[in-house]
């Protein structure tokens, strides 16, 4: 009997049945509240792994690793997962749903639909880690594509290159979100095989503020080449934190495949809020602002995952749009300086211009992109260089001028250009500007056929001239597009069609 019970064994094992029973590691929650669990009995979970609790299997993300428990973040319904309930491990650290199968759709930051439009297709996706490790130095090469965002004074004065990480910064209502939505619009004119894939990140937002964004997006056929990722103001804290790094990964599954992606996180203010609220809950000591110590990592770990890659790595690249919410201007606070330190430039936006209409309200002395006409056509570089410099004259004779008595003849005609060149630079909301238009209006406002015109009619007669541009004179525009150049025969026939134009 014993050497038929050993021949039985012997069998199985060959066979490859296993006979032992499997381990499974199982903890207990020692204590919940406020959306964290502490959990005793888990000595080999690791950072970052999913845990799940109860019968329900709530998800839980472990965050801290102390001696004998474990802190983890409650990513379900807290109100499920009571004291004394048990824990199991997954064994696998949080991942999301991404590729085709995300794009047009509003997801939340685990890849759960929230647009109604049923499930995301499991054929056209695939899953990666939220927290992915940023390409090394050796991976990347320079910016050197621009990134059009359809605004003239952002493509003429302070552009942004495709790999590139350009902070956002403002008060509230400065027109942030109208300038990254604007952003997102503006790719429609880019040729299908070029147009970079979108992924818009809303940390805490109002969702009837994000569903007014979608629609907006869905009903002028942006939204086929965009994600909408969503952790929504009434939603728990843990999943603002997850959400732009859910937003990251999504863009880096097309950066991988040699594609290029534009990634907006609006805004990390409300982020670092929710890294603090879960650090001070997680009883990690708090620093300046009583933020913890590691918020800095937190952005920079993030942001660094922004890049162009080699050739041989495919030359993908992903852009970063981060926006950072100010304090009446104070650009000095700890998030908004830990942010430009990290970026490579900022865009700000003021209230004091908002209030005088000028729409975007950049700032453009405060304002720099430290990639610069890198990232720019060779069209856009001939006027662009001119205009920067009209406008810091501009600006300098402006503020002296306030004081002076009489001006002499050279310092009026100055402050007359610069008045209009900054009218020229006003754009409305959803008025997108191909790179073609913008070169033609920026070289009248800079070569002085504005001069005559009352300030009052110039934005007039750039709508008369952008129309007969594309009505009479649409070879320009399509040579300009084209060889990405603005060659002296092109400036001929541009200086003809403003002689006909301004005749009419």
């Amino acid at each position: 009997m014993a050497k038929e019970y050993i021949f039985d064994i012997l069998q199985k094992e060959l066979q490859g049945i296993k006979l032992t029973p499997s381990k499974e590691e199982i903890g207990r929650v020692v204590s919940v509240g406020d959306g964290v669990a502490q959990i005793e009995g888990l000595p080999n979970v690791v950072f970052s792994e999913m845990v799940e609790i109860g019968e329900q299997r709530i998800p839980a993300l472990v965050l801290n690793l102390e001696e004998y428990t474990v802190g983890a973040v409650i990513l379900g319904v807290e109100t499920l997962v009571q004291e004394g309930d048990l824990v199991r491990r997954t064994q696998k650290v949080l991942s999301i749903p991404v590729g085709e199968g995300v794009l047009g759709r509003v997801v939340n930051p685990l890849g759960v639909p929230l647009d109604g439009k049923g499930a995301v297709s499991e054929s056209k996706i695939s899953f990666l880690p939220v927290e992915r490790p940023a390409p090394s130095v050796i991976d990347r090469q320079p910016v050197n594509t621009p990134l059009a965002t359809g605004i003239k004074v952002i493509d003429a004065a302070i552009p942004i290159g495709r790999g590139q990480r350009e902070l956002i910064i403002g008060d509230r209502q400065t027109g942030k979100t109208a300038l990254v939505a604007d952003t997102i619009l503006n790719q429609l004119h880019e040729a299908r095989e070029t147009r970079p894939v979108c992924v818009y990140v809303a940390i805490g937002q109002k969702l009837s503020k994000v569903a007014q964004l979608v629609k907006e997006l869905d009903d002028r056929g942006a939204m086929d080449y965009t994600t909408v990722v969503v952790a929504g103001s009434s939603d728990p804290v843990p999943l603002w934190y997850l959400a732009p790094f859910a937003g990251c990964s999504m863009g880096e599954y097309f950066r991988d495949k040699g594609k290029d992606a534009l990634v907006i996180y609006d805004d990390l203010s409300k982020h670092a809020w929710a890294w603090r609220q879960i650090a001070l809950l997680l009883r990690r000591p708090p620093g300046r602002e009583a933020y913890p110590g590691d918020i800095f990592y937190l952005h920079s770990r993030l942001l660094e995952r922004a890049a162009k890659l080699s050739k041989e790595k495919g030359g993908g690249s992903l852009t970063a749009l981060p926006i950072v919410e100010t304090q009446l201007g104070d650009v000095s606070a700890y998030i908004p300086t830990n942010v430009i330190s990290i970026t490579d430039g900022q865009i700000y936006l003021e209230t004091d211009l908002f209030s005088k209409g000028q729409r975007p309200a950049l700032n453009i002395g405060l304002s720099v992109s430290r990639v610069g006409s890198a990232a720019q056509t060779k069209a856009m570089k001939k006027v662009a260089a001119k205009l920067k410099l009209d406008l810091a004259q501009y600006q300098e004779l402006a503020a002296f001028a306030q004081f002076a008595q009489d001006l002499d003849e050279a310092t009026k005609k100055r402050i007359d250009r610069g008045a209009r060149l900054m009218e020229i630079l006003k754009q409305d909301q959803y008025k997108v500007m191909p790179m073609e238009e913008q070169v033609c209006v920026l070289f009248a406002a800079t070569s002085g056929y504005l001069d005559a015109i009352p300030l009052e009619n110039v934005r007039q007669y750039e709508q008369k001239l952008t129309e007969a541009l594309r009505n009479f004179y649409s070879d320009i525009l399509e040579t300009i597009r084209n060889t990405k150049d603005f060659s002296e025969e092109t400036q001929k026939k541009l200086e003809y069609a403003f002689a006909t134009t301004l005749e009419k």
